[in-house]
């Protein structure tokens, strides 16, 4: 069944669907069922995804680089990161939520992680907060998870630390850092974690992992057999320039979008707007009221 609703360009099917929680996403991963994950960041794109049935919504800190204009993702202000965050639960409030903790939220001191994590919980309506983790955040995990803050712990490649390796890159590619990333995945499972990320590693890494935890493992950049994948959706809808290896796009909305933004160019260059436009009144007249030129604008542009 599924509902509909109006649009600019004509009614909107809307599928019906039950909200996604950790419960959720446990059972999908029991039947075997992989689940999707994009990133999201304003409320009109999240009921669109909800709409297409993303399970998962994440608020990711890779908004600093495609909303903020920065060129990294240790950039992301705390303040923006929990607004967007409630923006995307408002926008989708049957997905499930997970808010990225921004950098320095969280390591430097486990009573400020804690409260920060709850402000994405309460004012953010965060479902889930991410945080880039190793074996060394297990007593920060361990604290959020005993004042009731569900974690996923995102292993692997971790680009809040990009600074400390010259950029981005990938992770677990040699025996020993394979076995490094394994283990951080084991030990944040332990001290609390509900769900594990793991970013850009090689597709053996990942199976290690799986083998070795019981909690659901999103993947990206790490194969497919992660019991569920996450993007950035500019990246997969082709807005971004240069995305990265392991993300093939599926659409072009950029291009699509520069092409809309020419015609618009195109229009107003030429007077032709479109729309509906306003009359007045019958028996009305701006002259006979007294009024000039400022009468003539209307209040709010879309009445």
């Amino acid at each position: 069944m599924s509902g509909v609703s109006g649009s600019y360009y004509g009614p909107v099917t809307t599928p019906k669907r039950d909200s996604v929680t950790i419960r959720t996403i446990r059972k999908m991963v029991r039947d075997g069922q992989p689940f999707a994950c994009l990133t999201c960041y304003d409320a009109t794109t999240a009921r669109w995804l909800e709409r297409a049935g993303v399970h998962v919504l994440l608020v990711g800190d890779t908004a600093a680089e495609v909303i903020l204009g920065y060129s990294r993702t240790i950039d992301m202000p705390l303040e923006i990161a929990v607004a967007l965050t409630g923006a995307v639960k408002r926008g989708a409030p049957r997905a499930l939520v997970m808010a990225d903790m921004p950098f320095m939220s969280y390591q430097a001191d486990a009573a400020e992680a804690v409260r920060n994590a709850g402000r994405f919980m309460t004012e953010g309506l965060a479902d889930v907060v991410k945080v880039e983790a190793d074996q060394s955040h297990a007593e920060v995990i361990g604290r959020m998870a005993r004042a009731g803050v569900p974690v996923c712990a995102h292993v692997g490649s971790r680009p809040q630390l990009a600074g400390l390796q010259g950029g981005y890159s990938g992770a677990g590619r040699t025996p020993k850092e394979a076995a490094k990333v394994v283990e951080d995945a084991v030990v944040l499972e332990k001290s609390g974690a509900v769900m594990l990320l793991v970013e850009a590693v090689p597709a053996e890494v990942t199976d290690e992992i799986m083998r070795a935890t019981t909690v659901p493992l999103i993947g990206i950049g790490a194969g497919p057999a992660c019991h569920g994948q996450v993007l950035v959706l500019q990246d997969l809808v082709g807005m971004t320039d240069e995305p990265p290896r392991f993300a093939e796009g599926v659409a072009k909305i950029g291009p699509a979008l520069q092409a809309a933004g020419e015609e618009w160019v195109r229009r107003v260059a030429e007077r032709r707007i479109g729309g509906a436009g306003y009359e007045m009144k019958a028996g009305g007249s701006i002259r006979a009221a007294g009024g000039g030129e400022q009468k003539r604008g209307v209040p709010g542009g879309r009445e």
